[in-house]
């Protein structure tokens, strides 16, 4: 981090369950697409949802999320990555997280890299880190119900939720939640 001042969380409350899945957790075996829409699966029940028309992006899932919407998220995902380079293929793979349309894909990796979040150099993300990180305790939100891990496609019981600007990412596993953050 740049900043000594900023003390890493504890994340012990992310941390995978003995049987890998009772508190959240997943792994990336079993990864599901949604054919229809492009997207990885990860709906779920969320009681702050009221459908399409209920709000701003930050209200709605991923799903329905139009196309502008979900290039901000990616940037604002690429923008928030704990590590400071990562091969394309990783950084691909957490962009999977909000699409698995390759045009938008590059749409999100170009977008980024023009307004300077991320450089590009021999098959690697390099991040430009400005003190931009996810604070878990403020930006992590935990929701008991049955979600499916954008990630990985698992079944939860508790999704973990990343609140940007731009609109929330997930669910996700306790796991696969730190491993698209970059903290694994």
């Amino acid at each position: 981090m740049d900043d000594d001042s900023e003390a890493q969380s504890d994340l012990s409350a992310f941390e995978v369950g003995s049987d890998g899945t009772a508190d959240g957790g997943c792994g990336r075996d079993g990864a599901a697409d949604d054919a229809e829409s492009g997207d990885r699966a990860g709906t779920g029940t969320n009681p702050s949802h009221d459908g399409p028309d209920a709000g701003p992006a930050a209200d709605r899932p991923v799903g329905e999320m139009d196309r502008e919407e979900r290039i901000e998220l990616g940037v604002d995902l690429l923008a928030h990555l704990e590590a400071d380079e990562l091969p394309l293929s990783a950084a691909v793979d957490r962009i999977e997280t909000v699409t698995t349309n390759p045009t938008l894909t590059r749409e999100i990796l170009d977008t980024a890299e023009l307004r300077g979040v991320i450089d590009r150099e021999e098959g690697r993300i390099l991040t430009r880190r400005g003190g931009t990180f996810v604070r878990f305790e403020r930006q992590v939100v935990r929701r008991d119900g049955d979600f499916s891990c954008r990630r990985c496609g698992a079944g939860l019981s508790t999704g973990h939720f990343v609140r940007f600007d731009s609109g929330e990412l997930g669910p996700f596993g306790s796991s696969c939640i730190r491993k698209v953050l970059g903290r694994d």
